[in-house]
Protein backbone atom coordinates (compact mmCIF):
# COMPACT_ATOMS: atom_id res chain seq x y z
CA UNK A 1 0.00 0.00 0.00
CA UNK A 2 1.93 3.29 -1.39
CA UNK A 3 -1.13 5.37 -2.73
CA UNK A 4 -3.88 6.73 -1.36
CA UNK A 5 -6.01 5.15 -3.83
CA UNK A 6 -4.57 1.92 -2.42
CA UNK A 7 -5.60 2.88 1.12
CA UNK A 8 -9.32 3.85 0.00
CA UNK A 9 -9.49 0.18 -1.85
CA UNK A 10 -8.09 -1.79 0.80
CA UNK A 11 -10.53 0.22 3.06
CA UNK A 12 -13.64 -0.61 0.83
CA UNK A 13 -13.06 -4.07 1.06
CA UNK A 14 -12.59 -4.29 4.81
CA UNK A 15 -16.39 -6.26 5.36
CA UNK A 16 -16.24 -4.80 9.24
CA UNK A 17 -15.62 -0.98 8.40
CA UNK A 18 -18.26 -1.02 5.61
CA UNK A 19 -20.88 -2.65 8.09
CA UNK A 20 -19.88 0.45 10.65
CA UNK A 21 -20.15 2.93 7.61
CA UNK A 22 -23.54 1.73 6.71
CA UNK A 23 -24.91 1.86 10.24
CA UNK A 24 -23.66 5.64 10.94
CA UNK A 25 -25.46 6.06 7.55
CA UNK A 26 -28.73 5.36 8.48
CA UNK A 27 -28.47 8.28 11.43
CA UNK A 28 -28.57 10.53 8.05
CA UNK A 29 -26.11 13.11 10.12
CA UNK A 30 -24.55 16.11 8.61
CA UNK A 31 -20.87 15.78 7.71
CA UNK A 32 -20.50 12.59 9.40
CA UNK A 33 -17.25 10.48 9.13
CA UNK A 34 -15.79 7.41 10.94
CA UNK A 35 -12.62 8.61 12.22
CA UNK A 36 -9.05 9.08 14.06
CA UNK A 37 -8.05 5.20 15.64
CA UNK A 38 -9.61 3.16 14.08
CA UNK A 39 -8.77 3.86 10.86
CA UNK A 40 -5.25 4.32 11.45
CA UNK A 41 -4.87 0.98 13.00
CA UNK A 42 -6.61 -0.93 10.61
CA UNK A 43 -3.98 0.51 8.23
CA UNK A 44 -0.72 -0.20 10.67
CA UNK A 45 -1.82 -3.63 11.29
CA UNK A 46 -2.08 -4.10 7.37
CA UNK A 47 1.51 -2.61 7.29
CA UNK A 48 2.37 -4.63 10.02
CA UNK A 49 0.95 -8.04 8.65
CA UNK A 50 -1.39 -8.44 11.60
CA UNK A 51 -3.70 -11.32 11.17
CA UNK A 52 -5.58 -10.16 14.17
CA UNK A 53 -7.39 -6.29 14.39
CA UNK A 54 -5.85 -4.35 16.95
CA UNK A 55 -8.65 -3.58 19.97
CA UNK A 56 -9.30 -0.19 19.61
CA UNK A 57 -10.82 1.76 22.78
CA UNK A 58 -13.69 3.12 20.80
CA UNK A 59 -15.17 3.82 17.19
CA UNK A 60 -14.99 7.60 16.95
CA UNK A 61 -17.82 9.09 14.92
CA UNK A 62 -17.73 12.81 13.71
CA UNK A 63 -20.55 15.65 12.51
CA UNK A 64 -20.92 18.50 11.94
CA UNK A 65 -24.23 20.23 13.18
CA UNK A 66 -24.25 24.09 14.26
CA UNK A 67 -28.05 24.13 14.68
CA UNK A 68 -27.74 21.37 18.04
CA UNK A 69 -24.76 21.69 19.51
CA UNK A 70 -26.12 19.45 22.81
CA UNK A 71 -24.10 16.97 24.45
CA UNK A 72 -27.21 15.15 25.03
CA UNK A 73 -27.25 15.04 21.60
CA UNK A 74 -24.48 13.48 20.94
CA UNK A 75 -25.12 10.56 24.31
CA UNK A 76 -28.43 10.05 22.38
CA UNK A 77 -26.58 9.17 18.82
CA UNK A 78 -24.49 6.75 20.70
CA UNK A 79 -27.50 4.89 22.41
CA UNK A 80 -29.40 4.55 18.80
CA UNK A 81 -25.75 3.59 17.44
CA UNK A 82 -25.25 0.74 20.20
CA UNK A 83 -28.69 -0.38 19.74
CA UNK A 84 -28.36 -1.32 16.04
CA UNK A 85 -24.68 -2.97 17.06
CA UNK A 86 -23.70 -3.18 20.54
CA UNK A 87 -21.21 -4.71 20.45
CA UNK A 88 -18.91 -1.84 18.52
CA UNK A 89 -17.45 0.73 21.29
CA UNK A 90 -19.40 3.85 19.61
CA UNK A 91 -18.23 7.65 20.62
CA UNK A 92 -19.79 10.51 19.01
CA UNK A 93 -18.94 14.12 18.53
CA UNK A 94 -20.57 17.59 17.05
CA UNK A 95 -17.88 19.22 15.96
CA UNK A 96 -19.40 22.35 16.09
CA UNK A 97 -19.28 22.01 19.68
CA UNK A 98 -16.02 20.50 19.89
CA UNK A 99 -13.73 24.12 19.38
CA UNK A 100 -15.18 24.68 22.76
CA UNK A 101 -13.84 21.82 24.48
CA UNK A 102 -10.30 22.10 22.56
CA UNK A 103 -10.34 25.87 23.35
CA UNK A 104 -9.97 26.82 20.15
CA UNK A 105 -12.15 29.32 17.70
CA UNK A 106 -15.14 27.28 15.72
CA UNK A 107 -14.90 24.72 13.33
CA UNK A 108 -16.27 25.43 9.80
CA UNK A 109 -16.67 21.37 9.16
CA UNK A 110 -16.05 17.81 9.91
CA UNK A 111 -12.67 18.03 7.82
CA UNK A 112 -11.85 21.39 9.50
CA UNK A 113 -12.25 19.98 12.61
CA UNK A 114 -9.75 16.79 11.82
CA UNK A 115 -7.16 19.39 10.91
CA UNK A 116 -6.81 20.24 14.31
CA UNK A 117 -6.04 16.69 15.69
CA UNK A 118 -3.01 16.67 17.33
CA UNK A 119 -0.97 13.81 14.72
CA UNK A 120 -1.11 13.81 10.81
CA UNK A 121 -1.94 10.10 11.01
CA UNK A 122 -5.04 10.84 13.29
CA UNK A 123 -6.64 13.28 11.26
CA UNK A 124 -8.22 10.60 8.58
CA UNK A 125 -11.59 9.98 8.37
CA UNK A 126 -14.06 7.78 5.85
CA UNK A 127 -17.50 7.76 4.70
CA UNK A 128 -20.03 6.77 2.41
CA UNK A 129 -21.66 8.77 -0.43
CA UNK A 130 -24.85 8.02 -1.79
CA UNK A 131 -23.88 4.86 -3.77
CA UNK A 132 -22.24 3.26 -1.09
CA UNK A 133 -18.72 4.44 -2.57
CA UNK A 134 -15.55 5.48 0.46
CA UNK A 135 -15.14 8.73 0.65
CA UNK A 136 -11.29 9.81 2.63
CA UNK A 137 -10.40 13.11 4.41
CA UNK A 138 -7.12 13.56 5.09
CA UNK A 139 -6.21 16.73 5.20
CA UNK A 140 -2.88 16.32 5.68
CA UNK A 141 -2.48 13.50 3.05
CA UNK A 142 -1.79 10.11 3.65
CA UNK A 143 1.58 10.05 3.25
CA UNK A 144 2.55 9.87 7.16
CA UNK A 145 -0.23 6.91 7.72
CA UNK A 146 1.30 4.96 4.87
CA UNK A 147 5.05 5.57 5.58
CA UNK A 148 4.32 4.94 9.59
CA UNK A 149 5.68 8.30 10.52
CA UNK A 150 3.91 10.12 13.31
CA UNK A 151 4.21 13.84 13.34
CA UNK A 152 2.48 16.55 14.82
CA UNK A 153 -0.38 18.96 12.78
CA UNK A 154 0.83 22.23 12.64
CA UNK A 155 -1.31 23.08 15.60
CA UNK A 156 0.88 20.98 17.95
CA UNK A 157 4.07 21.58 16.38
CA UNK A 158 7.10 21.99 18.23
CA UNK A 159 6.84 26.10 18.12
CA UNK A 160 3.16 25.63 19.77
CA UNK A 161 1.91 25.99 23.14
CA UNK A 162 0.07 23.11 22.45
CA UNK A 163 3.08 20.73 21.99
CA UNK A 164 3.14 19.46 25.04
CA UNK A 165 -0.01 17.59 24.63
CA UNK A 166 1.05 16.05 21.21
CA UNK A 167 4.03 14.44 23.65
CA UNK A 168 2.19 13.43 26.21
CA UNK A 169 -0.44 11.59 23.73
CA UNK A 170 3.13 9.60 22.21
CA UNK A 171 3.53 9.01 25.69
CA UNK A 172 -0.05 7.52 26.96
CA UNK A 173 -0.52 5.73 23.78
CA UNK A 174 2.70 4.00 23.60
CA UNK A 175 2.23 3.14 19.85
CA UNK A 176 5.12 1.57 19.20
CA UNK A 177 4.91 -0.91 21.79
CA UNK A 178 1.73 -2.44 19.33
CA UNK A 179 3.31 -1.27 15.83
CA UNK A 180 6.97 -1.69 16.49
CA UNK A 181 7.92 -0.01 12.57
CA UNK A 182 6.10 3.55 13.39
CA UNK A 183 8.57 6.43 13.78
CA UNK A 184 7.91 9.07 15.96
CA UNK A 185 8.37 12.85 15.26
CA UNK A 186 8.88 15.30 17.28
CA UNK A 187 8.43 17.83 14.75
CA UNK A 188 7.20 17.98 11.26
CA UNK A 189 7.53 19.90 8.26
CA UNK A 190 4.03 21.60 7.59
Amino acid sequence: MKHEEDLIDFLQQDAELMNLLRTVATLRLPDWWICAGYIRAKIWDHLHGYDTPTQTDDVDVIYFDPTQTSERIEKELEQTLYQRDPDVPWSVKNQARMHHVNHLPPYTSSTDALAHFPETVTAIGVRLDSNDELILAAPYGTQDLLSLQVKPTPLFEVTSSKHSIYLKRLEQKNWGAQWPNITLQQSSAY
